[in-house]
């Protein structure tokens, strides 16, 4: 029998079935001492510059019955903003009218946060608990990112359970369309700034 002294962070993830088939395929053991290390559950400094640079995440959440969804939500770098050491919040902004998410947490608090660093190949796992507030329109106005064209809608706190992070093995290196516009902009503009020279020197050497 478990008893809450022998509870770890890493048990929102790590069921009883979990450790079963660890146990079985031979991975329980080096499991068993990360959970001793622990699993982090509240933000530190690394995870907070991790999500002030993140433009896009996938939030999950699941039915009464255990029926799952994930939701894309993107916006302006930073837009999942830390309120404490152990929650986090968005805007929710209006959409195409479904609420399976809102419909989910209304009997089924819990949910999950996946943020993924293409550029550099990184990703962070994020368990915990979240609730919709609607009609909070001070809290709505400070958490909709500043000249984004979007209607907000309501607003989603989650709260920290646990949080982890992979290695980046078979994680595809992709580039956000406007940070690649920006390196070849900055290519062209140094390209000009080349053949600019090379024109100025050979304008001297012919003694134009």
């Amino acid at each position: 029998m478990t008893t809450a002294a022998d509870a770890y962070a890493s048990d929102v993830a790590f069921s009883p079935a979990v450790k079963a088939i660890q146990a079985r395929k031979g991975s329980r053991e080096a499991y068993a001492r990360s959970e001793q290390r622990g699993w982090r559950t509240e933000v530190d400094e690394n995870l907070e510059a991790f999500l002030a640079d993140a433009n896009s995440f996938y939030f999950a959440t699941a039915s009464a019955d255990g029926q799952p969804y994930i939701q894309h939500r993107g916006g302006p770098k930073g837009f999942l903003k830390v309120l404490d050491k152990q929650t986090l919040a968005f805007t929710d902004y209006a959409g195409n009218q479904q609420f399976i998410t809102q419909g989910n947490l209304s009997e089924n608090p819990k949910a999950y946060i996946f943020v993924m660093d293409y550029a550099h190949r990184r990703r962070v796992k994020i368990w915990g608990e979240a609730r919709v507030v609607e009609d909070d329109e001070a809290l709505t106005a400070s958490l909709m990112p500043k000249g984004y064209r979007a209607r907000p809608e309501q607003v989603i706190l989650f709260k920290i359970a646990a949080w982890d992070t992979n290695c980046p093995q078979h994680i595809p290196q992709k580039f956000d369309a406007s940070d690649v516009a920006a390196a070849l902009a900055a290519r062209d503009a140094r390209i000009a700034e080349l053949e600019a020279e090379v024109a100025a020197l050979k304008e001297k050497v012919t003694g134009g």
